[in-house]
This record gives C-alpha cells, structure tokens and sequence, in this order.
C-alpha cells in the first residue's frame, strides 16, 4: 500500500501578497476576484474595461478601489503589481503584450493565446520585459495536483504506459454563442480541451506523435475530439466536448501503481493511488471546491516574484508554448469543414 506525500503548496495567507489588476470584467474575473478576497491575502486593487460601468459595477461589487474606462488606464495604475488578463481567448495577446510594455507582471488566462505562434510572442515578450509571465493553468497549483506531481517525481507510480482523461461540458448550438464562433476563439478544443491536452503533457511529458479525430461544425468550430499521443514509453487518450457533459474522471496508469481520480480531475478534487486491487484515497484538505480553486494559482505566483522568478517553476512559459502546440496540431487535424459537419485525422510529429 503506498504512502501519499503531503502537498506542498504556497500558503494562502501569511506569505507574500500582490496587488492585481483585472482586464476583462466577466464572469471567470468575478470568480477570481471574489475568492482572492475570500481565501487569501491578495487583493484585487484596480479593474479595467472599455465600459466604464461594467468597470465601475465590477469595483463595487468587489469593494476594489479603482476602475478604469480603459486597458491603458489600468496597465498604467501605479498601484497595481500585476495584471490578470480575463479577457476573451482572442484579445489575450494584446491584452498581456499592453501590460508587459507597461512593466507589469501578468497572469494570463488559459489558453495563454489562441496559437503557438502568439504564445511564443508573449512569452518572448515577458523575457524581454524580465517580467513574470504565466499562464492561468490553475488545475497544476491545485492541493491534490501537487500530491500527484511528487508521486511522478519520485517514480511512485513506475514508469507511466497510459493516460487517459476526457473534459467536457455541453453547449446548446446558438450562433450568438462565441463558443460557436471561430472568430472568437470557439470550439472545445480551446476552452475545454487545453485542460485535457495539458494533463496529458503533466502525466506523461511532451508528445512526441499524436493523432486527432473528430468532429466540426458548418463554421469550422470543433465540436469533439479524441486525441491519441504517445510520449516516449507513454500513451495518452484525451477526449474533449462541448456536445455532452463527461465526468472528468483521469487516469494515470503507472508500471508500479495508478492514480484514479474520484471527482472532476480540472476543480479541488478527490483521488485514489491504486496498487492493485488495494487503494489509498485522498481528499483535498482545504475545503475549496469548485472555482473558488483559483486563489491557489495567485498564492503561487506571488511567491513566485517574491523569490525573483520570470515564469512558474511547474508549468513554464515554454510549457505553455508546448500545450498551444498540440492544440494546434490538433485543430489542425479537424481543419474547417463548411456545410456539413465532419471527421478527419493527421499525425503530427515534435510538437
């Protein structure tokens, strides 16, 4: 029966803090800002919005002290350390490039940018600046992530053959719905997949070959895909949706022991280590479910600058160029398929 190790993650409250700017006032921004303020002692100190009001009526909601009528206005707040880029999938490069310029750190929702190329242009960017720049990957700064990232790091589980884990949440076909649009950055494979597509690389590193079917829809948005990778002795399945809801239950299946998660592996989750027919469970301590996860990506970050770091030590800006990568390759695959919907797959190779 295996031993867990016990997470170590930066600590909430009592270690260093930040003051955070926030770009994109929408629903994802309200969930981060209220569980900074709720859960640790980072706070958000400026937001800013091309809409005054919605700038405004997000401050008051929040209790954050200033809000600006502009993205320029508030990349330039003297007050804030750094910028916390929630806007659309499409405007993150510009969004993050204005705060660089302006010398702030960002920390940019995921997926970083909407390509390979763009997520190279930031990154290159924050280097230049010797900013700190890193994406909002927040599922790796989770309790129980850590707790299995030291079991990969120690060899507890042997060397990994397979990994399989599946996201997906279903949308209702709407062309009002920027889920639906290309133009906006739509499709599953960006707003759910990079969940999937990340893990796999966690679990069993970078691929080295993959191929990706699926399904597109008459706008050339992808609807599903399964993705099968191999990295070096390692097999990963990664299936992605936005038809259907699917329970997010991955599987890391190790040559010595395997890891099986009990809840939605993206949120504060639960996970049994199996050896054999013989289990050791684990259960996140620290009584966060749901979103209200995020703070622990923010704990980490200021601790981060605190030790004069540029990029997260667990999941890099090269990381991050990595995993756009493979969501290209596997778009890529699909490619767009007008009038009816359709399937295709491609190999790709040294992503």
């Amino acid at each position: 029966m295996g031993i867990l190790p016990d997470a170590e993650v930066a600590p909430l409250r009592g270690g260093p803090t930040l003051r955070w700017g926030v770009i994109g006032p929408g629903t994802i921004a309200n969930d981060f800002t209220a569980t900074l303020h709720a859960n640790s002692d980072q706070r958000v100190v400026a937001v800013g919005s091309r809409s005054p009001e919605r700038a405004a009526a997000f401050a008051a909601r929040h209790g954050v002290p200033a809000a600006h009528g502009s993205y320029e206005a508030l990349v330039a707040d003297p007050s804030v350390d750094v910028v916390y880029v929630a806007s659309p999938h499409p405007q993150h490069l510009g969004h993050a490039l204005l705060a660089i310029a302006a010398g702030k750190h960002v920390l940019v929702e995921k997926p970083m940018t909407t390509s390979e190329a763009d997520t190279r242009t930031l990154a290159d960017a924050a280097r230049r600046a010797g900013v700190f720049a890193m994406e909002a990957m927040w599922t790796r700064y989770l309790p129980g992530t850590t707790v299995i990232a030291r079991l990969l790091a120690d060899g507890a589980l042997g060397d990994v053959q397979l990994v399989s884990v599946d996201v997906g949440w279903p949308h209702q076909p709407d062309p009002a719905d920027r889920m639906f649009d290309p133009a906006a950055g739509g499709g599953a494979l960006l707003d759910a997949g990079v969940y999937g597509h990340w893990f796999a690389r966690f679990a069993a590193g970078a691929p080295v070959t993959s191929r990706t079917t699926g399904v597109v829809s008459d706008r050339g948005v992808d609807l599903q895909s399964v993705t099968v990778s191999t990295s070096g002795g390692a097999q990963s399945v990664v299936t992605t949706t936005m038809t259907a809801w699917t329970p997010g239950l991955a599987v890391i299946a190790g040559s010595r022991a395997t890891v099986r998660y009990t809840d939605h592996f993206v949120f504060p989750a639960s996970f049994a280590l199996h050896h054999g027919p013989e289990a050791t469970h684990w259960s996140d301590p620290s009584g966060l479910r749901g979103r209200a996860g995020l703070v622990w990506q923010t704990a980490a970050l200021a601790r981060y600058v605190a030790d004069g770091r540029t990029e997260s030590p667990v999941h890099s800006l090269g990381d991050s160029v990595g995993l756009a990568a493979a969501l290209d390759a596997a778009r890529a695959a699909l490619g767009p398929a007008p009038g009816t919907p359709g399937v295709s797959e491609h190999v790709t190779s040294t992503l």
